[in-house]
């Protein structure tokens, strides 16, 4: 493994792993393109629902100057492209090119779906909810897939590279700041459901990304290594990972039970574990990939 990371650089790594299945991600990719322009204008679009990027920035130009929505993200993500090539790199800037031109199409294709599709919008939470779940999807999808939909996503790169900011804290800045100026064009109020469909597309498309997590991983520090190792063995029927360690403070020797076991099991572990050593301290995480050989 490590000969293989001595004689190629990240990049040619990076691609070969975005090599690998290649026609599923470009479906899974195109799925998602097309579910989140859907979103955008069924359920964003009508009622100027800004959740940050330049679609959001779209929406506020629109309320001033009759531009055609996905024209002005077109215009503005191929020029964060053409940024993207000379502050960035051609590897980062690759992975962009094909959202920075699809998701701007398939939004003009769908543009006609509320002729077709028709809504009450008089529920403006409901309709929130709906366009951060369904774009939280799409956005997941593109994300999973490997590849970025252009736009600020570009930014927050340049941001992180050149000010060492990290990427969550570059997306807070851009994507907040355009939430908060879309105050000035539809009030306070409209910024209330910005905030909620803004964190459903974070929380969804994390969500899509990692997967749900049906197993939980638990690390357990004990003296009575050999008891909890049993009950898990024999009752859980689960298998076990002994990792010797050494305390930090006082400097004692201990056991680290390492195991992972479905998540309806969590509390027969959990209480066992307490029942069997008071004194143990042990942490629990979520799974969401595990993988076997052998």
């Amino acid at each position: 493994m490590l000969n293989i990371f001595k004689s190629k650089n990240h990049n040619e790594i990076f691609l070969k792993i975005c090599n690998k299945n290649k026609i599923k991600k470009y479906i899974e990719f195109i799925i998602g393109c097309i579910i989140a322009s859907m979103s955008y204008n069924l359920f964003l679009l009508p009622n100027n629902i800004v959740s940050g990027g330049v679609g959001g920035l779209a929406i506020i130009i629109n309320k001033y100057i009759n531009i055609n929505n996905s024209l002005f993200i077109l215009i503005s993500d191929i020029f964060l492209l053409i940024v993207s090539y000379f502050m960035l790199d051609k590897y980062k800037t690759k992975s962009s090119f094909l959202g920075s031109l699809l998701l701007p199409l398939f939004i003009f294709i769908t543009a006609n779906l509320r002729n077709y599709i028709i809504f009450d919008y008089k529920e403006k939470l409901l309709y929130s909810l709906f366009g951060g779940v369904i774009s939280g999807l799409g956005s997941g999808m593109i994300y999973k897939a490997g590849f970025t939909t252009g736009g600020t996503d570009i930014v927050n790169q340049i941001i992180s590279k050149y000010l060492k900011v990290g990427i969550g804290k570059s997306i807070l800045i851009i994507d907040g700041s355009i939430v908060l100026l879309s105050i000035v064009s539809f009030g306070f109020q409209n910024i209330l459901y910005s905030i909620i469909t803004l964190y459903l597309i974070s929380y969804i498309s994390e969500k899509v990304i990692l997967g749900t997590s049906d197993s939980k991983a638990f690390y357990i520090v004990t003296k009575k290594d050999k008891l909890i190792k049993e009950y898990i063995i024999d009752y859980l029927k689960k298998d076990v990972t002994i990792i010797n360690a050494k305390g930090g403070y006082k400097k004692e020797n201990s056991k680290i039970l390492l195991c992972v076991l479905p998540t309806r099991d969590y509390y027969k572990l959990k209480e066992a574990v307490l029942s069997l050593d008071s004194n143990a301290f042990f942490l629990t995480t979520d799974a969401y990939e595990v993988v076997r050989n052998g």
